[in-house]
């Protein structure tokens, strides 16, 4: 069975509370309504146990990739660590289809993402190096990215200050995925009474992606 992996990236556990995670949740009802075998699992990163990149897991990769240490060698905490490390590395590549909500906050995305994401690059599991340069590992999956912003940054003068979508985009790529448009309702801070407009806006769009993304499906 295909799985849908959620990924949301919020403090905010209502999703009534959360703009993004009421787009996507039309996201998941109509990708349901066009692949209902799809299992969806969800993921939300502040309720998460993500490993640190900090001195045990820098050595303990340092050990491995260069240093001449085997697996067995390594201390316990850097152990420890790493397979904490490569087991949710390993969880997230089990999933086919994957959508990411976020937040726009100071020019780029919270950063529990990308925390998470530094989980991920692991050489030879997500990407390895070749003679031409790295190449991702991950192809075949499909991967698109709701954003709420209050501003406006798809055009004007915050268009190149915008680093959250584009960020996610780059490490999508990166890992050989299939992306797929985002998702953006913005300008909700700047014009409070089009919230409702820029949201109906968004749910429309949001719910032509999952069918969009439904149509393809993985080859299993």
């Amino acid at each position: 069975m295909s799985k849908l992996l959620y990924i949301t990236a919020n403090p905010k556990n209502d999703i009534k509370l959360s703009k993004g995670m009421q787009i996507g949740e039309v996201f998941l009802e109509e990708f349901q309504k066009a692949q209902p075998n799809v299992e969806i699992e969800r993921w939300h990163l502040y309720n998460m146990d993500i490993p640190d990149i900090d001195m045990d897991l820098l050595y303990a990769r340092a050990k491995l990739s260069f240093m001449g240490y085997t697996k067995e060698q390594l201390s316990e905490v850097e152990r420890t660590k790493l397979e904490k490390m490569h087991a949710l590395a390993d969880s997230f590549i089990a999933a086919d289809y994957y959508v990411f909500v976020t937040p726009i906050w100071n020019l780029g995305a919270p950063s529990i993402l990308k925390k998470f994401i530094d989980n991920l690059f692991i050489a030879e599991k997500t990407f390895t190096n070749t003679e031409s340069g790295p190449k991702g590992l991950l192809t075949g999956r499909k991967a698109i990215h709701i954003q709420t912003r209050g501003g406006i940054y798809s055009s004007g003068p915050m268009f190149e200050f915008e680093m959250g979508d584009r960020y996610l985009q780059k490490v999508f790529k990166f890992l050989g995925f299939e992306i797929f448009d985002t998702v953006v309702a913005e300008g909700m801070d700047h014009f409070p009474k089009k919230v409702p407009e820029i949201m109906a806006k968004a749910k429309e769009q949001a719910a032509d992606a999952a069918r969009e993304m439904a149509k393809q499906t993985v080859a299993q």
